[in-house]
């Protein structure tokens, strides 16, 4: 009898053993990398972009007025397939390079983002008399990069999920991008933080075009599965749509977020890229969080390096923009979709 009750527990303990070790293996399996996220999003991405696209049974005209240099004229385009930069191609090859975002009937519109009705049409560039327009989607647009480059700069082992960027504020002196990082006692160096420059500086002499896709809540949960702070936004975001029920994507390269854009039409627009400083912050909702810092120029903006040198410091100081879990929803609508913003 007592031999029996040993074998038995004998028995009990090596099959507490293998499941423990199942487990585990089965936990690291399940557990994608970066690279493998990101690889799974794109596919998701470019399924919904080409089912979308099957729905365009019929292509129809549309009339597209022009205004600006070198001269006003008037353009028949396809709807719903031409975009601002196809407009740009027909009148002239500066107004196609140098145009970092439109404006379709007076309101801030992608360059790459199809046109949908009959409409008048402007470029905005880094030399206009007043660039506010361009600047906040420059900065956007920059917030954006910074998701790219610290989800590529890590070995697979070290795991960064996204978190949120809040509202661009030029006057704050740095760009932002929140994430969760597994390396949380990590102070990088003056090095390091080179390192993460030249990712995006990179990107310029790729001209990667920032692609614009609408799509329904359900697509985007399934496409941020795998990040519990992308998927939980999704919902809220939604609901502040025009239909209630969208989230509008953005694609660079392999890289994917969300956004409420506008962002600028490439790359190629992005000149001197600095990652200034990354500070930890302490999220009541979400623990300890690392805040990364940036300031950029576009290429058509020249600084001396000693001015540039000093804007960097500048951005390296702590920026006070708001955590994403501070937002609340009795605040205005402004703020509430710019918490959002990723």
């Amino acid at each position: 009898m007592a031999t029996n009750t040993c074998r038995t527990a004998q028995l009990l303990l090596r099959n507490t053993y293998l499941r423990k070790r199942w487990s585990r293996s089965f936990c690291a399996q399940t557990k994608l990398s970066n690279a493998e996220i990101r690889k799974k999003r794109n596919a998701i991405f470019d399924e919904e972009k080409k089912r979308q696209l099957s729905l365009i049974r019929r292509i129809e005209k549309i009339q597209v007025e022009y205004v600006g240099p070198p001269d006003d004229c008037s353009l028949v385009m396809n709807r719903g397939l031409s975009t601002p930069f196809n407009c740009a191609m027909h009148i002239q090859e500066l107004l196609m390079t140098r145009s970092a975002l439109a404006l379709v009937n007076g309101q801030p519109w992608d360059m790459h983002r199809p046109l949908e009705a009959d409409c008048q049409v402007q470029f905005l560039h880094f030399r206009d008399e007043d660039p506010r327009i361009l600047n906040d989607a420059f900065w956007r647009t920059c917030s954006f990069m910074l998701g790219h480059v610290m989800e590529t700069a890590f070995k697979a082992d070290v795991n960064v999920d996204l978190v949120s960027f809040p509202k661009p504020s030029v006057s704050s002196g740095s760009f932002v991008h929140d994430i969760k990082l597994s390396l949380h006692d990590w102070k990088p160096t003056t090095v390091e933080l080179n390192c993460l420059s030249r990712i995006a500086y990179k990107l310029r002499l790729e001209d990667l075009k920032f692609e614009r896709l609408e799509v329904d809540a359900s697509v985007a949960e399934r496409l941020f599965e795998d990040n519990l702070f992308k998927k939980s936004q999704v919902p809220q975001i939604a609901a502040k749509s025009d239909t209630g029920t969208k989230v509008t994507l953005y694609k660079m390269g392999e890289h994917i977020d969300m956004s409420r854009g506008p962002l600028i039409s490439s790359t190629s627009h992005i000149g001197r890229f600095s990652v200034t400083a990354i500070h930890s912050v302490e999220c009541p909702e979400h623990g300890q969080l690392q805040r990364v810092q940036g300031v950029a120029l576009p290429t058509q903006v020249k600084m001396h390096h000693w001015a540039y040198d000093y804007i960097v410091k500048r951005a390296a100081q702590p920026n006070q923009a708001p955590l994403l879990s501070t937002y609340s929803l009795s605040q205005d609508q402004d703020v509430k979709e710019d918490a959002a913003e990723v």
